[in-house]
């Protein structure tokens, strides 16, 4: 407890020389009276007014052990004032983090106790305030001051690993100090105060393969060479104690999974130097015949193998491949096996691996090589033919029984069995054909056709003697040749015609022809009239050469009214060895076309058309007549539209030709708010409504006309208006505004609206209007002329 208190007033010492230096009292400040209190006062000499007040305290930090396990509250230190004589008239208070809970202050003394134990990795300080008051009036005697209360740490956390247990890798045969992975230890302790955080590592299981640093934590390879084939897989254990290492320090392990991953230092090697086989001579090409295999100690890619047959005797027959999954190799065969032509095959294979390391050559060549020995097995085999397909032509229509060709098979077996021909019924269901069983001819057995089947494929059956149950195939396909059976004729029935003003020589119609015989392709026609040198009066042939003819007129001016059809006959030859030929007929109409030669109309009803008026006058004339009618209604829809627009909507002409009055109600400009229903219902109407700008003089007023209750719609009176508006001559030259609307009640001039002077207009004297006044000159003036003007005219 001395050595302790020693500490903490050599502490104290240093915060008055450095940081307690603020919580010093100043010279100079000075304190009211009142705040000191009387009891205060009188301890002072009783001085007046402001005073001079010395604050000093002891210190303004504290510490405070944690995880303290003593039975009494733990002492923390002791706060004092100058003020305080120890006359018990101080009282201290204590505020802040943990204040009565944790902390508690004897209120006379100034000691502070901690009432539980404190653990600096929750909370490693607390700021406290404390304050001196008077005793007696409860008045601070000093301002509140702030201290802390540090908890000074204790190793009582171990170092802990927390992402383990951890898994590295590193090649083999990697050199000594080979980096593999590094590992941290965190201690929840002080790291500023004592050797409390300060870790040190070790290796506790794993030497001498491997190393730690025992101040960074990285983990290295300590031994060469380590061959993952001896050894894969490696679980080191690591030690974290704090305290620097030293005695009584806590500790924490960890697990690291260390796996030597694969490198390429091993060759492929065969399990023996010769293979023998045995195969069929029977196998198909392209089929496995034997598999080898070559060890590769290492993994991955590292063991892949490829194999290769080594030129020379036998490796032309057979072919080597790599099975990707088992790394073992495929001997294929490559050409067909004979075992009366050769017994035995042998060849090398060699086997190497496909991805070498550089670093690894000096452990010699990474390959190995063995011997493959086949014998070939005797297999009794089916006849052979001597061609694998067979192709005969025949023409059509050949007598029964006739010899079209022959197959030929042979056993190539030592005992040279006999060989018998047969045709498979399903190749040849209707029997066309037949076949000799010793010979193999093949002959006809019925008429064959072209134009019904071209083209007969059946299979020819070859059978061993001594062995039925060994058979061969193969395919003969017999080709019908055409014979000249069919004349040729047109194409297709032309529809032809000729203009009104065609020319002498002129080509009307292009025609081909076309012959259900063969060749399709290399047909050759030839084209003429009935009767070759006699020249005819309207049409002619004129073969082009290239299997197509012309129809050419020999004279013009066709005319429909003395004959519309002419009919021309046409005679085909076709190229054949033995010449067919056929006549057809074009039938050929007489048209009226345009100039350019395009076809108008064939009808007779063109006949009676206007002579000089062709279509395209026609025509002309029908669209002139549309647009014409196109125009009128235009014009009349437009005359229409002026007359229904009563209003004009530009607001620069209402100003330039509307007369404004001040007057309120609805008027002229006030066309939103205005409602219709007014003029409808005459007892809205209000009576006795007088202008308020002048002053109304009872003997000038004219008497407002009384709205009837069986007026006519206003729509009805308004059109009416406006009919008579419209055929008013003596009107502006200029687009003005007229308004039919109820222009509102209570003027002195009563109604100005010309709805309700309809009937009293023309009687009606304006020259009232001259005595209200200036406003109503403008008015006056207009009705004025208005009159004029029509009593001129009456």
């Amino acid at each position: 407890m001395l050595r302790r208190n020693c500490l903490l007033l050599f502490l104290c010492f240093l915060f008055e020389q450095s940081s307690c230096a603020p919580f010093q009292s100043r010279p100079g400040q000075e304190w009211p009276h009142s705040q000191t209190g009387p009891s205060a006062a009188g301890r002072n000499g009783g001085s007046r007014g402001f005073q001079r007040v010395k604050r000093g305290w002891v210190w303004n930090q504290f510490f405070v052990l944690e995880e303290y396990m003593g039975s009494d509250p733990q002492y923390v230190g002791k706060l004092h004032t100058d003020l305080d004589k120890g006359e018990s008239a101080v009282k201290y208070t204590l505020s802040g983090d943990g204040a009565g809970t944790i902390f508690t202050i004897d209120q006379i003394t100034g000691d502070i106790h901690a009432l539980r134990s404190l653990d600096r990795e929750e909370k490693p300080y607390y700021t406290l305030r404390a304050q001196a008051v008077d005793v007696e009036t409860n008045r601070p005697l000093e301002p509140e001051s702030e201290f802390v209360i540090k908890v000074q740490d204790i190793n009582d956390n171990e170092p802990k690993f927390l992402e383990g247990p951890y898994t590295a890798s590193v090649p083999e045969m990697s050199p000594v100090g080979t980096y593999v992975m590094k590992v941290t230890a965190t201690d929840a302790d002080d790291p500023t105060y004592g050797n409390s955080a300060r870790v040190v590592y070790s290796i506790l299981h794993g030497q001498p393969y491997f190393s730690v640093d025992p101040k960074t934590g990285v983990i290295r390879t300590a031994l060469p060479n380590m061959d993952r084939e001896v050894k894969e897989l490696y679980q080191v254990l690591i030690q974290a104690k704090d305290m620097g290492g030293q005695l009584g320090g806590l500790a924490g392990t960890t697990t690291i999974n260390i796996t030597l991953s694969d490198v390429n230092d091993n060759p492929p090697r065969f399990s023996k130097s010769i293979f023998h086989l045995r195969v069929p001579e029977s196998s198909a090409v392209g089929s496995a015949v034997g598999r080898i295999k070559a060890h590769d100690l290492d993994i991955g890619k590292n063991a892949e193998v490829e194999y290769n047959i080594v030129p020379g005797d036998g490796g032309a027959m057979f072919d080597i491949t790599t099975n990707e999954h088992n790394q073992e190799g495929i001997i294929m065969l490559k050409k067909p096996l004979d075992y009366e032509t050769k017994k035995a095959y042998t060849f090398k294979v060699e086997a190497s691996n496909a991805h070498l390391d550089p670093r690894f050559h000096n452990f010699g060549p990474f390959k190995d090589t063995a011997t493959v020995k086949i014998n070939v097995l005797d297999v009794d085999e089916p006849p052979v033919f001597s061609k694998p397909s067979y192709a005969m032509d025949v023409y059509e229509d050949t007598p029964q029984g006739t010899i079209i060709g022959a197959v030929t098979a042979q056993d190539l077996d030592a005992g040279n069995s006999p060989v018998r021909y047969s045709i498979d019924w399903k190749s040849d269901l209707d029997s066309f054909f037949d076949i000799d069983p010793v010979r193999g001819t093949i002959s006809t057995n019925e008429l064959l056709d072209r134009e019904s089947i071209a083209q007969h494929n059946i299979s020819v059956v070859a059978t061993k003697v001594n062995n039925p149950v060994l058979t061969s195939r193969v395919a003969v396909t017999v080709h019908v040749l055409d014979i000249n059976e069919f004349p040729p004729e047109l194409a297709m029935p032309y529809e032809t015609f000729v203009c009104e003003s065609a020319k002498v020589g002129q080509v009307i119609q292009v025609i081909s022809a076309r012959d259900q015989d063969l060749p399709q392709a290399g047909q050759r026609f030839s084209f003429k009239s009935p009767q070759e040198g006699v020249k005819t009066k309207n049409f002619t042939i004129r073969d082009f050469g290239n299997n197509t003819a012309g129809v050419v007129t020999l004279r013009g001016g066709f005319k429909r009214r003395s004959q519309e059809i002419y009919h021309l006959p046409v005679v085909i030859e076709d190229g054949g060895l033995q010449m067919l030929s056929s006549t057809g007929t074009l039938t050929i109409r007489v048209c009226g076309c345009d100039t350019d030669g395009s076809l108008l109309t064939c009808s007779a009803e063109a006949i009676f058309l206007p002579v000089g008026l062709s279509t395209g006058a026609l025509i002309a004339i029908l669209v002139c007549i549309v647009i014409l009618l196109v125009i009128m209604v235009l014009y009349v829809g437009v005359r229409r539209q002026k007359k229904k627009e009563t209003l004009m909507t530009s607001k620069e002409d209402i100003r330039d030709n509307v007369i404004h009055y001040d007057d309120e109600g609805g008027g002229e400009e006030d066309t939103h708010a205005f409602d219709m229903g007014t003029l409808r219902n005459p007892k809205v109407i209000k009576e006795n409504l007088f202008r308020r700008d002048v002053k109304p003089e009872l003997g000038l007023c004219p008497r407002r006309p009384i709205a009837s209750q069986n007026s006519a719609d206003i729509s009805n009176f308004i059109s009416q208006r406006l009919q008579e508006h419209d055929g008013d001559t003596s009107a502006p030259p200029y687009d003005s505004l007229a308004t039919y609307a109820y222009e509102g009640e209570g003027s002195v001039a009563d109604s100005l609206s010309s709805i309700e002077s309809l009937k009293g207009e023309m009687e009606e004297d304006y020259d009232y209007l001259n005595e209200w006044g200036p406003r109503f000159k403008t008015l006056a003036g207009i009705f004025a002329e208005r009159s004029e003007k029509k009593k001129i005219t009456a």
